[in-house]
């Protein structure tokens, strides 16, 4: 977990890096931000991921004692929904900028592609509001029940419930990449077929953007279903406490999501794969 987070940081420190410099040599444009949004976002759900896991396996009495498993909680939904939220933007952003469909409403969203963002804030801020809302119910129900917060007296179908509420906001952001993911499959497939009947057989370069971006977005797919599963492995942890082995292995999987996909994305970007072997070259 330790060298998944080492390797998470470098590769995220890497791509705020690359596009803070571009952003004092040129404006910043809105891959750029988005990019640089992503890498900061990740690198702080990766420090409240180690932060959480080792202190609930070395010192799970301090959440007892303290309000610290309240700050966990509220750093961990803006870590949480600003990380799925930068990604799901830079997933729309890939599909309206390279996708071709003859669709009216696309057509719309297409010509209007900065209006995009705004709009996309407007739900994270409504997202983290109500999980804000929602967490605060929850531990001010424990302590009007004058119990610790680390205790979980409730039934197990009950705690899963609440998990699942709390992750709707991020349910959402990746139902909507799951879905641009799948129309810039459709997009690549209908423009296969416009290039067989042209008889050309050579990859043009919407093809090849279109192959790029799949790439990326299947892979963040994935990884984010890998995180999920992580995600779920350390709530079952909260069942069976006894069970460290099973936190620890919840921690690996949710800690492969941040650290891969920055990589990928490193290798998919032009401009971050020829700066990273400047990089290597120095070294």
């Amino acid at each position: 977990v330790v060298s998944e987070s080492m390797f998470g940081v470098l590769g995220n420190g890497f791509i705020g890096l690359v596009n803070c410099i571009d952003c004092a040599k040129n404006k910043l444009s809105t891959i750029g931000f988005i990019l640089t949004g992503l890498a900061i976002s990740r690198i702080f759900l990766i420090w409240i991921i180690i932060t959480d896991g080792f202190i609930q396996i070395f010192s799970p009495n301090i959440y007892a004692s303290s309000n610290l498993i309240e700050y966990i909680s509220y750093f961990w939904v803006i870590g949480n929904q600003s990380s799925m939220w930068f990604a799901t933007s830079l997933s729309i952003f890939y599909f309206l900028k390279i996708a071709n469909f003859s669709n009216y409403i696309f057509l719309w969203l297409k010509s209007r592609t900065n209006m995009v963002l705004p709009f996309m804030i407007v739900f994270l801020l409504i997202s983290s509001l109500l999980n804000f809302a929602y967490i605060a119910k929850i531990l001010n129900d424990y302590k009007m029940k004058n119990d610790t917060v680390w205790d979980l007296n409730m039934y197990k179908s009950e705690y899963f419930i609440k998990q699942i509420l709390l992750n709707l906001g991020v349910i959402f952001f990746f139902t909507l990449s799951l879905i641009t993911c799948v129309l810039l499959i459709i997009s690549l497939w209908r423009h296969n077929r416009q290039m067989q009947s042209n008889v050309t057989g050579l990859r043009d370069s919407n093809t090849e953007a279109h192959v790029k971006a799949m790439k990326v977005l299947i892979s963040f797919i994935i990884l984010f279903i890998l995180y999920f599963i992580g995600m779920a492995i350390e709530i079952s942890y909260f069942t069976v406490r006894e069970n460290k082995l099973l936190l620890m292995f919840g921690m690996t999987t949710t800690a492969i999501y941040p650290w891969g996909h920055s990589f990928i994305l490193i290798l998919g970007n032009s401009k971050l794969k020829q700066a990273s072997l400047r990089v290597l070259q120095q070294l």
